[in-house]
């Protein structure tokens, strides 16, 4: 019997997923839900944070030294610790400034997969890019690859916040970035592991991640499919109780410059000069967020919070009378969506997939410039019957656009493509 006629049996794989916010965990959860309502058998490969899944996909722990953990980042490990090499490699590299999960990862979960290729019909990486998915190959095992969006647009605004020194060091923080660029374009080549297609696909989120893949790993356009995210609007949905007044908030799950919290701190200290609002921010802050918050007398108008259960976090976006996004790039952005689901009048920064994602079902802003997003903060705050408008195109935008079983349907035609016609 063809391989197209009967379930699929799955590795996904995530070399980290934190489970409420990043996109990581959350695209993990969502696509194994619903790709194991198609039918099909999902496994789940994760390094710490490991997800939360819903009934039905099977976890299997990629154990790490787990060596940035919220509560104790960059730590060394004790000796008890170390089970083999790249243990120790892992440690290493963390010391010489690196980032090694990608890479660590990717070998260890080939050291799984060699173990059990039969089975597995297809292996699908998400945003790894580690060295390691090009054993897949030789195990006989299709791939299909994920890239939300290429880690070389985080580096390169990441790398000009800083001066010279800083900059060195941080750049070796992104050497893994060429090595995903490697392996992207040795995935996108011709392979005897693929199917009728002669590639593994790659799959990206948006037009505008499309155009930076091609561009920063040199991958030809052909070879990469573009499937949206969904959202779960069992969870993020309006609620029947009032939102708060003057209430805004925003959701920076990784406190970099790219996610443009600094110009979001600078714009709510203006109006909060001549307006009652107070902002709560999704995310953990780095300490010059802390800073600037007190440099601009905000700490009475602002509450970081981060841990949020779904219930909690999904109520809290309902709660706002506006949302933010105002990053200086996103490759798609799942915060954008869930507040859309959540009925919240959305900001949204006028860069990378932000105009494809929100349509006109937001207020689009210069990223950078506190000056414009104060100015439209103060607009919507005067202006409910605005506020209500963009609720309601954010409404009808998700349920036209953006559902999770058709993300997991789109996919597993990726799977069969990469399969090809086998019996």
């Amino acid at each position: 019997m063809a391989i197209v006629n009967r379930p699929l049996r799955i590795a996904l794989l995530s070399y980290r997923s934190k489970p409420h916010c990043g996109g990581q965990g959350v695209y993990v959860r969502h696509l194994s839900r619903e790709l194991h309502a198609l039918g099909h058998h999902v496994e789940v490969f994760s390094g710490q944070p490991y997800p939360d899944l819903d009934p039905g996909p099977v976890l299997r722990e990629i154990p790490s030294l787990d060596l940035y953990r919220d509560d104790d980042p960059f730590r060394t490990p004790r000796w008890h610790e170390y089970r083999d090499w790249l243990d120790a490699l892992e440690t290493v590299m963390m010391w010489g400034g690196a980032f090694p999960e990608p890479l660590t990862f990717s070998l260890r979960t080939l050291r799984v997969l060699t173990e059990r290729a039969a089975d597995f019909d297809v292996v699908h990486d998400n945003q790894g890019l580690g060295y390691g998915m090009l054993g897949v190959r030789r195990l006989g095992l299709p791939l299909v690859t994920s890239i939300h969006h290429p880690i070389s647009v985080d580096k390169r605004i990441d790398l000009a916040e800083f001066g010279w020194l800083t900059r060195l060091s941080r750049r070796r923080w992104y050497g893994f970035v060429r090595m995903q660029a490697k392996v992207a374009r040795r995935l996108a080549g011709p392979s005897g592991a693929a199917g009728a297609s002669g590639a593994e696909p790659l799959i990206t989120v948006s037009e505008s991640s499309k155009r930076d893949i091609c561009r920063d790993f040199r991958v030809p356009p052909e070879r990469v499919r573009i499937i949206p995210l969904g959202v779960d609007t069992r969870v993020f949905r309006p609620r029947e109780a009032a939102r708060m007044p003057g209430r805004i908030v925003a959701v920076a799950s990784a406190d970099s410059a790219i996610k443009g919290v600094a110009t979001l701190l600078r714009a709510v200290g203006k109006v909060a000069t001549d307006r009652d609002v107070h902002l709560v921010i999704v995310g953990k802050p780095a300490p010059a967020t802390e800073r600037l918050a007190t440099q601009l007398s905000l700490d009475d108008r602002i509450t970081f919070t981060h841990g949020l259960d779904d219930e909690a976090f999904s109520a809290l976006l309902a709660s706002a009378e506006i949302a933010v996004v105002p990053s200086l790039y996103e490759g798609f952005s799942l915060p954008a969506v869930e507040h859309m689901a959540s009925g919240t009048p959305l900001v949204a920064s006028r860069t990378g997939a932000l105009p494809e994602v929100t349509g006109d079902a937001a207020v689009l802003v210069t990223p950078g410039d506190d000056e414009e997003l104060a100015a439209v903060l103060r607009r919507l705050h005067d202006s409910p019957a605005e506020r209500t408008l963009l609720g309601d195109r954010a409404l009808e935008r998700v349920r036209e656009r953006f559902a999770w079983a058709a993300v997991a349907e789109a996919t597993a035609e990726q799977y069969r493509d990469a399969i090809g016609p086998t019996c």
